[in-house]
């Protein structure tokens, strides 16, 4: 059940004895533990981290569908730091003896309070503690990372959530991928083509609330003429105090853009039919927001 089983080994052997038939190497035992919800369901795809006296990190794994986790450390004593989507983070510590079996039991994870959401009114998104960054795959194999260095918001904040709506504008010229060479060739009609669309603009239409500070906020995004719904998966932050005592939120959001979507078509290949740029490129932001003055 542990791993590789070996020989024969008796019934009485294995009952006193969970590693009887484990094959451990020397100064070394298994850390154990079923990570479940308030409801004692397992919770699958919980992030553990084990990390030793000293701090530094022995081992970081997932529980199975089961909400199993169990790994082989050295001997000694360790923290163990358990982290799920809309639960509370959770610690312990355990004390694994050499060719023996360290069982934490069932980890119960308590449901995490949302974070306070923003106060109703027009927030503007503050480029200078924001990013607007995307990766793109470059001829099947590297992934080259960039971002937009001038771009401008607004966030009106609802009474309800649900019913709050942003504006983002983005200027094309910006783009920023560290090559010069490269950046004017993504500003050029093969790509951009800032000269006749010289903003990028999302406008959105909804926020659904996906539970603990999960959101989706959908919307239309125009891109080099052509406009598309896009959804962005949204992990809100909360709220803070800045360096002048100003307060502000904050969010990260993802989504995944298709080139041919928005006529953005240029292509290259290269020897054995090689795309020299992907289809498909990924956008991640960072975004504060602070009160409209």
């Amino acid at each position: 059940m542990f791993g590789r089983l070996l020989g024969n080994r008796g019934s009485r052997v294995q009952r006193s004895n969970p590693l009887a038939g484990v094959r451990t190497p020397p100064h070394a035992g298994v850390l154990s533990c079923r990570v479940v919800d308030p409801v004692n369901e397992p919770v699958a795809g919980a992030e553990l981290t084990v990390t030793d006296a000293m701090g530094r990190r022995v081992v970081t794994g997932g529980t199975d569908p089961y909400g199993l986790f169990l790994a082989m450390v050295p001997a000694g004593e360790y923290r163990l730091a358990v982290a799920a989507e809309g639960y509370a983070p959770y610690r312990a510590t355990a004390l694994v003896a050499e060719n023996s079996l360290a069982s934490l039991g069932d980890v119960t994870l308590q449901v995490a309070q949302p974070p306070e959401p923003p106060a109703p009114g027009d927030w503007d998104i503050e480029p200078a503690h924001s990013s607007i960054g995307f990766t793109a795959r470059h001829i099947g194999l590297a992934r080259i990372h960039g971002r937009f260095n001038s771009f401008a918001g607004v966030v009106r904040i609802a009474e309800r959530m649900e019913q709050s709506a942003m504006h983002v504008v983005i200027d094309a010229s910006s783009i920023d991928t560290g090559i010069r060479m490269r950046d004017d060739h993504l500003r050029s009609a093969d790509f951009l083509d800032v000269q006749r669309f010289p903003t990028l603009e999302f406008y959105s239409d909804r926020f659904v609330h996906k539970g603990g500070s999960r959101w989706t906020v959908t919307g239309a995004l125009s891109l080099h003429g052509v406009t598309r719904t896009v959804t962005l998966d949204t992990d809100y932050l909360g709220i803070g105090n800045g360096m002048e005592g100003e307060t502000r939120a904050a969010c990260r959001a993802s989504t995944e853009l298709h080139r041919d979507d928005f006529t953005i078509s240029w292509q290259s290949m290269l020897a054995r039919g090689i795309a020299a740029v992907g289809p498909s490129i990924r956008v991640d932001l960072d975004v504060q927001i602070v009160p409209k003055s």
